[in-house]
């Protein structure tokens, strides 16, 4: 790791953390193994980040800019409020899909014995995941799909499914994956 640029350190650091956290017994991850992984010692992970929660804040970060990216990019180029809904819905699933240790991080598994402000986070997270249904279920409620007094609730609901699917995935050792077979129950929960 000495040849290495500083801002790839932070990089390779957190991309051995995300690799840790895709191991399906999901044990608590110490600086100490994560230094050994890395072959280096906890003094030079300490060099980069003061402290492990910031390690996953780092991973926060990674999520949050990620899926709000394209969040955003969905909201842009899908007009339909209901193809809105469904495609955040789907990229959510598949974004777990892809990346294993970043469920663990997602559901809260890895955050447990943490610092509580990393959990308090992902709560922000759903949140504004939510927030993002919501304005998708609006959309469609002007285009004559819905209810506008559904709109909380139906959001609500997407929330819990998806995070349901993420629980399954991470519990299942990361072998069901979460946007399989999802068809029949994306097209019940978004009909008007």
């Amino acid at each position: 790791m000495a040849s290495t640029k500083p801002g790839q350190r932070k990089l390779q650091i957190l991309q051995a953390l995300a690799s840790m956290l895709e191991q399906p017994k999901g044990e608590k991850i110490t600086t100490a193994a994560l230094a050994a992984r890395l072959s280096v010692s906890e003094a030079a992970l300490y060099r980069h980040f003061a402290s492990k929660a910031q390690m996953y804040e780092g991973l926060i970060e990674f999520i949050e800019s990620s899926v709000f990216g394209l969040i955003n990019q969905i909201a842009e180029r899908e007009e339909d409020g209901v193809h809105q809904a469904h495609a955040i819905l789907q990229m959510l699933l598949s974004f777990a899909s892809n990346n294993p240790g970043m469920t663990r991080v997602l559901i809260g598994d890895a955050l447990v014995g943490e610092d509580e402000r990393l959990q308090q986070r992902m709560n922000g997270f759903y949140d504004k995941v939510e927030l993002a249904f919501k304005g998708a279920l609006r959309v469609a409620v002007t285009q004559g799909h819905g209810v506008e007094t559904d709109v909380a609730a139906r959001a609500s609901l997407l929330v819990s499914y998806v995070t349901g699917r993420w629980h399954r995935f991470a519990k299942s050792g990361f072998k069901q994956n979460p946007a399989e077979g999802t068809a029949l129950q994306l097209s019940l929960l978004l009909a008007a």
